[in-house]
C-alpha cells in the first residue's frame, strides 16, 4: 500500500507511492465534499474545499470529470454548528473502495480533520457516494453512501454532475429523492465566493 506523499520544493503540489488494489472498480465515481470549519493554516471552508479538489485530481488510476457548484447548507441534523460549504466530484477511473477511502482519509487529515465525536463540526469531509453500480454492506466503506439520498447536500450537487444519475439500489433517479429533502435548508453560493 502506499499513501499521499507531499513534494517539500513544490507547495500545493501531491504525488503518490506506488499501491497495490485489489479488485478494482471501474466507471464513474462521485465524492461529496463539505467543511464548515476553516483550517488550522487560516484557509476558509470554501478554500479548504478547492484545496480538496485539488487533492483528489492527484488520486492515481483517477481523472477529474466534474465539480459541482457550492452550496452552503445548514448541519444535518440541526446543530448549533456553523453552516457548511458543500459540492461534489465526479471521477472516472479504477479504484478499489478501501484503498479510495484510505485516501480519503489522508487528505481530511492532511485539512486538520480529527475524528471525534459523530457529525462533529470539521474542517474537512470527504464521502464515497457512488463507484459505478456497485453496491455494497460491508466492509467499510458501504457503497452506495447509505444516506446520500436524503441528503439535500448530497443530492443537489450530485445532480450538478451526474443529472441521469440512477441509485444502484433502488434504479429511482435524482429526482425521485427530491421531495424527500424539501425543507432542508441550502442555497448556491455565489460563484467566487468564499
Amino acid at each position: 500500500m502506499g499513501g499521499l506523499l507531499t513534494d517539500s520544493n513544490h507547495p500545493g503540489h501531491c504525488f503518490y507511492m506506488t499501491m497495490l488494489q485489489s479488485a478494482p472498480i471501474s466507471g464513474d465515481i462521485t465524492i461529496a465534499i463539505g467543511a464548515n470549519l476553516p483550517r488550522e493554516s487560516g484557509e476558509t471552508a470554501a478554500g479548504t474545499c478547492l484545496w480538496a479538489v485539488d487533492r483528489l485530481a492527484c488520486l492515481p488510476g483517477l481523472s477529474m470529470v466534474a465539480v459541482s457548484r457550492w452550496y452552503e447548507s445548514a448541519p444535518v441534523p440541526p446543530s448549533d454548528q456553523p453552516p457548511y460549504v458543500n459540492g461534489v466530484v465526479r471521477l472516472s477511473g479504477q479504484a478499489d473502495p478501501a484503498w479510495l477511502l484510505a485516501r480519503l482519509h489522508e487528505i481530511e487529515a492532511a485539512a486538520g480533520r480529527r475524528r471525534t465525536v459523530a457529525n462533529a463540526a470539521r474542517p474537512l469531509d470527504l464521502d464515497i457516494i457512488t463507484m459505478g453500480d456497485l453496491v455494497r454492506a460491508s466492509p467499510d466503506p458501504v457503497v452506495p453512501h447509505p444516506r446520500a439520498t436524503g441528503r439535500a447536500f448530497v443530492l443537489l450537487p450530485l445532480r450538478d454532475v451526474m443529472p441521469d444519475w440512477r441509485d444502484p439500489v433502488t434504479g429511482r433517479g435524482i429526482d425521485a429523492f427530491l421531495p424527500g429533502i424539501a425543507g432542508q435548508d441550502i442555497a448556491p453560493m455565489a460563484a467566487g465566493a468564499d
